[in-house]
């Protein structure tokens, strides 16, 4: 009977795993908190402006997208460092369908869109079928395709940069909605949404079986093979939309510009509490985690501190995380 009273008075594992990654997320919230209200303090005639939080919010837009397919990916216990070249070959083969359609009437534009997001989820799927298919593991899959998506647009664009229509980048470039780019729009409504489908529909608590327990989840019917196609070719249809929207707002495709936009998206997705290890995360973590890094990078350019800081305390906060997603496997194991 004691044995009873004891085990009906310990929560059950999935309600203590859902407490711990809540506090981690309030954690990390607290850490973003703070960052705003110091620089604010320390420079408010610069930092804390309408001028600067827009371009801050501007300039994470583009990562925002990267980490939340990254997000999905991480949950299912799988990684994807290739997001950064499918970035750049949906932007070049976007770019070279609009040249040869016009490049700057909307149809034209358009059909780049398309061609941006089409290619990035070709990509995604690739990925997908090698990983669930093929059974390799998705560190080897994905590093491959990034050097097969790099490759790819170095040799379409012989390694000089493309330009972008004009069209496209003083259009949704720069445009804005209610004061905010159209490109924060964009970014924040298909992050809201997918945080909607991870936590709520059927295809993120697939999404989640997949990560915690493999075997468990093809036994209660969870077609797991499909459903890590789906998550990675989910990865890939947002790098190549991110593709199309670094397009619009820098005007040229940036072949190098990208090379560590993987990571900065892994480290996001961590810092904001999704476990490496599988079946743990959620969207809001990873938008918290995205504004970290940018906020310090945002906030050391305005004190005049120099910028290689900002790696040194996004690494310390990235180590604390992985520490804290490693405690918290061990209290829900014990």
């Amino acid at each position: 009977m004691a044995g009873q009273a004891a085990g009906r008075g310990r929560p059950p594992l999935p309600r203590l795993r859902e407490q711990l990654l809540t506090a981690q997320v309030v954690w990390i919230g607290l850490v973003l908190a703070g960052l705003l209200i110091t620089f604010s303090v320390l420079r408010p005639d610069s930092f804390a402006t309408s001028f600067n939080l827009l371009n801050l919010v501007s300039d994470a837009a583009i990562l925002l997208l990267l980490a939340t397919g990254m997000t999905y990916v991480i949950i299912t216990a799988g990684i994807d460092l290739s997001v950064g070249g499918v970035l750049v070959f949906s932007g070049v083969t976007a770019t070279t369908v609009m040249e040869a359609t016009g490049g700057e009437s909307a149809g034209s534009l358009l059909l780049g869109a398309v061609t941006a997001v089409l290619t990035g989820l070709a990509w995604g799927a690739l990925n997908g079928v090698l990983v669930a298919y093929g059974r390799i593991p998705s560190l080897i899959v994905t590093l491959g395709t990034l050097g097969m998506s790099l490759g790819g647009a170095l040799l379409i664009t012989g390694g000089v940069d493309m330009r972008a229509p004009g069209e496209l980048n003083l259009g949704l470039g720069l445009d804005r909605f209610a004061g905010v780019p159209q490109i924060a729009w964009i970014s924040a409504v298909i992050t809201a949404v997918l945080g909607v489908v991870l936590a709520q529909c059927r295809f993120g608590r697939h999404t989640y079986a997949s990560g915690s327990n493999m075997e468990a989840a093809r036994r209660s019917g969870v077609l797991v093979d499909r459903q890590l196609v789906k998550v990675y070719g989910l990865a890939g249809t947002l790098a190549g939309l991110a593709g199309y929207l670094s397009l619009a707002k820098y005007g040229i495709t940036g072949v190098s510009a990208h090379s560590t936009d993987n990571l900065q998206a892994i480290a996001a997705v961590v810092i904001g509490g999704t476990s490496l290890f599988g079946g743990v995360g959620t969207v809001v973590g990873t938008v918290i985690g995205v504004f970290i890094p940018a906020v310090l990078q945002n906030g050391f350019q305005i004190l005049g501190v120099k910028p290689f800081w900002q790696q040194v305390v996004v690494g310390a906060v990235l180590i604390a995380a992985v520490y804290l997603d490693q405690w918290r496997r061990r209290a829900r194991d014990h």
